[in-house]
């Protein structure tokens, strides 16, 4: 495969799409359970451009799990992205795996970060997995902060010798993301139920905080998943929503990949008034750079209070009032179509040299 390739490919298949499609294309949604025909149904019903698995998804065997993926697949040449939580450690959404982690990795050398990822993202490929949300560039030195024990260096240097390790070790098997930018070890507090903050400014974050983001980009992830991270010197607005922070990934590190939000319900539960709404929200981060927008819906979706056919609906709304324009849509789609297009079956991602 080669990138005239993809373009073409790509280009070819947002033609073919309705504007309802195209936004759709920009979500990554979750449907519980493990029953194939509920998964397949949702995914006809919503058309999105990724499914995340959670543990409610994850069967016994790798099989089984791979079975479930290939039940989401509607066209093998633009396939759902199916992503997992798979760090390895406390967060490793197939138990099975017993690949170090960084508990452990950050005290050894980086080339044995190189094989526990690389030997993960075999597991991961014979899971049907496609994307893996696996690579924690963060760092810190606090040991009461929430993501201390999930980074893989204590120092930017340390880390970002071993972020360069995970993205190779995973290279020509999963799609790779680099996560929680700008950086969760600076914050105080848990993204999950807050917008953690700091005061740090951006020549301090450049010298530290960016380093292990700028090396996992440099080795070539594909994905990087921005944090719900409030930088209080650079911009008022969490990374999620920040056009600053949107654009310093894509200029100052110089990342052309696709730009995913950590989980939108996140931001809604966060306590903040401000945030409350999830098409406001939506609207806010497309607007701000990103690339998709990460939903785990909990249940029924209606009930849980992010209907993703309203979602779609009122994004369409955003764009008829000039909020959004249907270029910045188009081209956000179309930096999805050529990653779905990287990872469909007759790409062989499991085997692409890099």
């Amino acid at each position: 495969m080669n990138a005239r390739e993809s373009e073409e490919a790509a280009r070819t298949q947002l033609a073919a799409m309705t504007r309802q499609q195209k936004i759709a294309s920009l979500l990554m949604l979750h449907v519980a359970g493990t029953d194939e025909e509920v998964v397949r149904a949702f995914a006809e019903e919503h058309r999105p451009g990724g499914l995340i698995f959670m543990p409610d998804n994850i069967s016994p065997t790798l099989a089984d799990i791979a079975r479930l993926a290939r039940a989401a697949t509607l066209d093998e040449q633009f396939p759902v992205l199916i992503a997992l939580d798979q760090e390895g450690g406390q967060v490793r959404r197939i138990t099975a795996d017993t690949f170090a982690s960084a508990g452990t990795l950050r005290h050894r050398p980086p080339s044995d970060t190189f094989d526990a990822f690389a030997q993960r993202s075999g597991m991961l490929v014979a899971a049907g997995i496609s994307v893996n949300f696996g690579i924690v560039a963060d760092v810190t030195v606090n040991p009461d902060s929430f993501i201390s024990s999930r980074v893989l260096g204590e120092t930017s240097a340390d880390a970002a010798d071993r972020v360069r390790a995970a993205v190779r070790g995973e290279a020509g098997r999963v799609l790779r993301t680099l996560k929680h930018f700008p950086g969760h070890g600076r914050t105080e507090g848990d993204s999950h139920t807050s917008v953690p903050e700091t005061d740090i400014d951006l020549e301090t974050w450049s010298r530290t905080d960016a380093v292990p983001f700028a090396a996992g980009i440099a080795a070539g992830a594909e994905l990087v998943m921005v944090g719900h991270l409030r930088y209080a010197a650079v911009d008022d607005a969490p990374a999620t929503l920040s056009r600053t922070w949107h654009t310093i990934l894509r200029e100052r590190l110089g990342f052309d990949g696709v730009i995913i939000t950590d989980d939108m319900l996140m931001l809604r539960d966060s306590g903040i008034a401000e945030y409350r709404n999830p098409a406001v929200n939506a609207v806010r981060a497309l607007a701000a750079g990103a690339t998709m927008l990460l939903y785990v819906l909990r249940g029924n979706a209606a009930v849980d209070g992010t209907d993703p056919t309203r979602l779609v609906a009122e994004i369409g709304a955003a764009i008829d009032d000039g909020r959004l324009t249907n270029n910045l849509i188009d081209a956000a789609a179309l930096k999805l179509l050529k990653l779905r297009f990287q990872a469909r079956p007759a790409a062989g991602l499991e085997s692409t040299p890099h």
